[in-house]
Protein backbone atom coordinates (compact mmCIF):
# COMPACT_ATOMS: atom_id res chain seq x y z
CA UNK A 1 0.00 0.00 0.00
CA UNK A 2 1.29 3.95 -0.71
CA UNK A 3 0.57 6.18 1.55
CA UNK A 4 1.17 10.03 1.43
CA UNK A 5 0.80 12.07 4.30
CA UNK A 6 0.70 15.83 4.57
CA UNK A 7 3.21 16.09 1.73
CA UNK A 8 4.71 19.35 0.60
CA UNK A 9 6.88 20.41 -1.96
CA UNK A 10 7.77 23.83 -3.46
CA UNK A 11 10.85 25.12 -6.09
CA UNK A 12 11.60 28.48 -4.92
CA UNK A 13 8.39 30.62 -4.59
CA UNK A 14 6.39 28.16 -6.66
CA UNK A 15 4.47 25.67 -4.40
CA UNK A 16 3.03 22.69 -6.07
CA UNK A 17 2.49 20.26 -3.29
CA UNK A 18 0.73 21.81 -0.59
CA UNK A 19 -0.42 19.13 1.91
CA UNK A 20 -1.46 16.49 -0.20
CA UNK A 21 -2.97 13.40 1.27
CA UNK A 22 -3.83 10.11 -0.32
CA UNK A 23 -3.99 6.00 0.15
CA UNK A 24 -3.08 3.94 -2.65
CA UNK A 25 -4.74 0.34 -1.90
CA UNK A 26 -2.67 -2.63 -2.64
CA UNK A 27 -3.88 -4.28 -6.10
CA UNK A 28 -6.19 -1.69 -6.97
CA UNK A 29 -5.82 0.85 -10.03
CA UNK A 30 -5.93 4.74 -9.52
CA UNK A 31 -5.87 7.40 -11.91
CA UNK A 32 -4.37 10.43 -10.65
CA UNK A 33 -5.59 13.78 -12.82
CA UNK A 34 -5.74 17.79 -12.45
CA UNK A 35 -4.37 20.23 -14.96
CA UNK A 36 -1.01 20.44 -16.23
CA UNK A 37 1.23 22.31 -14.06
CA UNK A 38 -0.62 20.76 -11.16
CA UNK A 39 1.74 18.39 -9.40
CA UNK A 40 1.14 15.05 -10.96
CA UNK A 41 4.30 14.24 -11.83
CA UNK A 42 5.92 15.71 -8.94
CA UNK A 43 4.07 13.65 -6.23
CA UNK A 44 5.39 10.51 -8.45
CA UNK A 45 8.73 11.37 -8.75
CA UNK A 46 8.22 11.71 -4.34
CA UNK A 47 7.08 7.85 -4.32
CA UNK A 48 10.14 6.80 -6.17
CA UNK A 49 12.28 8.69 -4.26
CA UNK A 50 13.56 10.97 -6.95
CA UNK A 51 12.30 13.82 -4.91
CA UNK A 52 12.24 14.72 -0.87
CA UNK A 53 9.39 16.35 0.24
CA UNK A 54 9.53 19.63 2.20
CA UNK A 55 7.01 18.60 4.91
CA UNK A 56 6.00 15.04 4.87
CA UNK A 57 6.06 11.57 4.18
CA UNK A 58 5.31 9.10 1.36
CA UNK A 59 5.75 5.51 2.95
CA UNK A 60 4.95 2.19 0.51
CA UNK A 61 4.60 -1.00 1.97
CA UNK A 62 5.96 0.23 5.48
CA UNK A 63 8.96 2.21 4.27
CA UNK A 64 9.38 5.86 4.66
CA UNK A 65 10.96 6.45 1.29
CA UNK A 66 12.93 9.82 1.89
CA UNK A 67 14.56 7.57 5.05
CA UNK A 68 16.04 4.66 2.81
CA UNK A 69 19.53 4.68 2.06
CA UNK A 70 21.24 4.73 -1.77
CA UNK A 71 21.03 1.09 -1.44
CA UNK A 72 17.64 0.43 -0.07
CA UNK A 73 16.17 2.71 -2.59
CA UNK A 74 17.75 1.18 -5.08
CA UNK A 75 16.21 -2.38 -3.91
CA UNK A 76 13.13 -0.84 -3.62
CA UNK A 77 12.76 0.45 -7.18
CA UNK A 78 12.89 -3.02 -8.06
CA UNK A 79 9.29 -3.07 -7.06
CA UNK A 80 8.12 -0.76 -9.63
CA UNK A 81 7.99 -0.95 -13.40
CA UNK A 82 7.75 2.64 -14.77
CA UNK A 83 5.89 3.43 -18.44
CA UNK A 84 6.99 6.11 -19.41
CA UNK A 85 5.52 9.14 -21.69
CA UNK A 86 5.77 8.43 -24.97
CA UNK A 87 7.49 4.47 -24.19
CA UNK A 88 11.09 6.15 -23.60
CA UNK A 89 12.49 3.42 -25.72
CA UNK A 90 15.67 3.61 -26.89
CA UNK A 91 16.29 3.82 -30.47
CA UNK A 92 19.09 2.12 -31.44
CA UNK A 93 18.00 -1.05 -29.64
CA UNK A 94 15.79 -3.87 -30.99
CA UNK A 95 12.52 -5.01 -29.14
CA UNK A 96 14.38 -7.34 -27.16
CA UNK A 97 17.18 -5.48 -26.02
CA UNK A 98 14.91 -2.37 -24.91
CA UNK A 99 12.71 -4.90 -23.01
CA UNK A 100 16.14 -6.55 -21.13
CA UNK A 101 18.02 -3.64 -20.53
CA UNK A 102 17.37 -2.94 -16.77
CA UNK A 103 18.41 -7.02 -16.35
CA UNK A 104 21.26 -6.84 -17.83
CA UNK A 105 21.93 -2.91 -15.84
CA UNK A 106 21.30 -5.04 -12.99
CA UNK A 107 23.83 -7.77 -13.76
CA UNK A 108 22.39 -10.55 -15.10
CA UNK A 109 24.21 -12.41 -18.82
CA UNK A 110 22.61 -15.69 -18.65
CA UNK A 111 20.91 -15.36 -22.86
CA UNK A 112 18.37 -17.86 -22.12
CA UNK A 113 17.36 -16.25 -18.65
CA UNK A 114 16.87 -13.36 -20.76
CA UNK A 115 14.91 -14.60 -23.70
CA UNK A 116 12.45 -16.49 -20.95
CA UNK A 117 11.62 -13.33 -19.73
CA UNK A 118 11.36 -11.05 -22.27
CA UNK A 119 9.13 -13.71 -24.39
CA UNK A 120 7.17 -14.04 -21.13
CA UNK A 121 6.36 -10.43 -20.55
CA UNK A 122 5.50 -9.77 -24.51
CA UNK A 123 3.38 -12.33 -24.75
CA UNK A 124 1.49 -10.82 -21.53
CA UNK A 125 0.91 -7.28 -23.73
CA UNK A 126 -0.36 -9.48 -27.03
CA UNK A 127 2.65 -8.92 -28.84
CA UNK A 128 3.57 -12.86 -28.89
CA UNK A 129 0.84 -15.79 -28.46
CA UNK A 130 1.63 -17.54 -25.59
CA UNK A 131 4.26 -20.70 -25.95
CA UNK A 132 2.48 -23.67 -25.28
CA UNK A 133 4.23 -25.97 -27.24
CA UNK A 134 2.34 -26.41 -29.82
CA UNK A 135 3.24 -25.02 -33.42
CA UNK A 136 6.39 -24.03 -31.81
CA UNK A 137 8.00 -23.11 -35.42
CA UNK A 138 5.43 -20.70 -36.11
CA UNK A 139 6.16 -19.23 -32.43
CA UNK A 140 10.03 -19.00 -33.15
CA UNK A 141 8.97 -17.56 -36.54
CA UNK A 142 7.30 -14.73 -34.62
CA UNK A 143 9.84 -14.56 -31.48
CA UNK A 144 12.84 -14.28 -34.17
CA UNK A 145 11.01 -11.30 -36.22
CA UNK A 146 9.77 -9.34 -32.96
CA UNK A 147 13.11 -9.41 -30.94
CA UNK A 148 15.08 -8.16 -33.50
CA UNK A 149 12.75 -4.85 -34.90
CA UNK A 150 13.24 -1.64 -33.94
CA UNK A 151 11.62 0.73 -32.49
CA UNK A 152 11.40 2.96 -35.63
CA UNK A 153 9.75 -0.56 -37.29
CA UNK A 154 6.59 -0.26 -34.82
CA UNK A 155 3.66 1.46 -34.59
CA UNK A 156 2.60 3.88 -32.03
CA UNK A 157 0.37 1.10 -30.53
CA UNK A 158 3.40 -1.53 -30.16
CA UNK A 159 5.88 0.80 -29.45
CA UNK A 160 3.76 1.12 -26.20
CA UNK A 161 3.23 -2.41 -25.51
CA UNK A 162 6.68 -2.55 -25.13
CA UNK A 163 7.04 0.04 -22.68
CA UNK A 164 4.62 -2.12 -20.90
CA UNK A 165 6.23 -5.21 -21.37
CA UNK A 166 9.41 -3.74 -20.11
CA UNK A 167 7.71 -2.06 -16.97
CA UNK A 168 6.67 -5.94 -16.04
CA UNK A 169 10.35 -7.72 -16.00
CA UNK A 170 11.21 -9.26 -12.73
CA UNK A 171 6.93 -9.03 -11.75
CA UNK A 172 6.61 -5.71 -9.95
CA UNK A 173 4.72 -5.27 -7.28
CA UNK A 174 4.11 -1.52 -8.48
CA UNK A 175 3.27 0.13 -11.78
CA UNK A 176 2.81 3.61 -12.69
CA UNK A 177 1.81 4.99 -15.98
CA UNK A 178 2.50 8.48 -17.63
CA UNK A 179 0.08 9.63 -19.77
CA UNK A 180 0.00 5.94 -21.25
CA UNK A 181 -2.72 6.92 -24.22
CA UNK A 182 -1.44 10.49 -25.27
CA UNK A 183 -0.69 10.81 -29.03
CA UNK A 184 -2.49 7.30 -29.79
CA UNK A 185 -5.80 6.73 -32.03
CA UNK A 186 -8.61 6.39 -30.23
CA UNK A 187 -8.83 2.48 -31.41
CA UNK A 188 -5.59 2.36 -30.07
CA UNK A 189 -5.89 4.10 -27.19
CA UNK A 190 -8.75 2.01 -26.17
CA UNK A 191 -6.63 -0.99 -26.88
CA UNK A 192 -4.01 0.25 -24.35
CA UNK A 193 -6.69 0.90 -21.61
CA UNK A 194 -8.03 -2.63 -21.93
CA UNK A 195 -4.18 -4.08 -21.38
CA UNK A 196 -3.62 -2.14 -18.59
CA UNK A 197 -6.86 -3.18 -16.91
CA UNK A 198 -6.31 -6.58 -17.59
CA UNK A 199 -2.71 -6.63 -16.33
CA UNK A 200 -3.97 -4.95 -13.24
CA UNK A 201 -6.34 -8.17 -12.69
CA UNK A 202 -3.92 -10.70 -13.93
CA UNK A 203 -0.86 -10.25 -12.28
CA UNK A 204 -2.50 -8.53 -9.42
CA UNK A 205 -0.48 -5.47 -9.43
CA UNK A 206 -1.63 -1.97 -8.41
CA UNK A 207 -1.62 0.40 -10.58
CA UNK A 208 -1.00 4.45 -10.90
CA UNK A 209 -2.18 5.99 -13.64
CA UNK A 210 -1.67 9.84 -14.71
CA UNK A 211 -3.92 10.63 -17.56
CA UNK A 212 -5.66 13.49 -19.07
CA UNK A 213 -7.80 10.99 -20.59
CA UNK A 214 -11.49 10.90 -19.13
CA UNK A 215 -12.24 7.51 -21.14
CA UNK A 216 -9.40 5.95 -19.57
CA UNK A 217 -10.69 6.70 -16.25
CA UNK A 218 -13.80 5.32 -16.74
CA UNK A 219 -12.26 2.16 -18.58
CA UNK A 220 -10.42 1.06 -16.08
CA UNK A 221 -9.68 2.56 -12.68
CA UNK A 222 -11.07 1.66 -9.35
CA UNK A 223 -10.66 5.29 -8.00
CA UNK A 224 -9.73 8.53 -9.18
CA UNK A 225 -7.69 11.37 -7.34
CA UNK A 226 -7.48 15.13 -8.71
CA UNK A 227 -5.06 17.46 -8.03
CA UNK A 228 -5.50 21.87 -7.80
CA UNK A 229 -3.74 23.91 -6.06
CA UNK A 230 -1.11 21.38 -4.17
CA UNK A 231 -4.03 19.53 -2.92
CA UNK A 232 -6.59 16.71 -3.64
CA UNK A 233 -9.90 18.47 -4.29
CA UNK A 234 -10.96 15.00 -5.13
CA UNK A 235 -10.87 11.04 -4.03
CA UNK A 236 -13.30 8.65 -4.67
CA UNK A 237 -14.79 6.40 -7.71
CA UNK A 238 -14.93 7.57 -11.38
CA UNK A 239 -19.00 7.89 -10.65
CA UNK A 240 -18.94 9.43 -7.76
CA UNK A 241 -16.39 12.14 -9.81
CA UNK A 242 -19.18 12.49 -12.40
CA UNK A 243 -21.51 13.56 -9.24
CA UNK A 244 -19.26 15.47 -7.67
CA UNK A 245 -20.21 18.89 -6.46
CA UNK A 246 -16.79 20.50 -5.80
CA UNK A 247 -16.06 23.55 -8.35
CA UNK A 248 -12.52 21.85 -9.39
CA UNK A 249 -13.36 18.75 -10.31
CA UNK A 250 -16.97 19.82 -11.80
CA UNK A 251 -14.91 22.46 -14.14
CA UNK A 252 -12.51 19.58 -15.17
CA UNK A 253 -15.39 17.21 -16.51
CA UNK A 254 -16.78 19.95 -18.09
CA UNK A 255 -13.95 21.25 -20.02
CA UNK A 256 -13.22 17.55 -20.87
CA UNK A 257 -16.46 17.51 -22.11
CA UNK A 258 -16.47 20.09 -24.45
CA UNK A 259 -12.79 19.18 -25.90
CA UNK A 260 -13.89 16.21 -27.06
CA UNK A 261 -17.32 17.82 -28.36
CA UNK A 262 -19.46 15.40 -26.09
Amino acid sequence: MIEIVNLHKSFGPKTVLNGVNLTIPTGKSMCIIGKSGCGKSVLLKHIVGLLEPDKGKVIVDGLKIDDLTKDELFDFRQKIGFVFQGSALFDSYTVFENVVVGLYEHGMRNQDELEKEAIRVLASVGLLPENNGKDSSIFNKEWEILKNKKPADLSGGMRKRVGVARALVGNPTYIFYDEPTTGLDPVTSEQIDNLIAGLTKKMNVTSLIITHDMFSVFKFADSVAMLDEGLVRFNGTPDEFCRSEDPAAKEFLERYMKKQNL
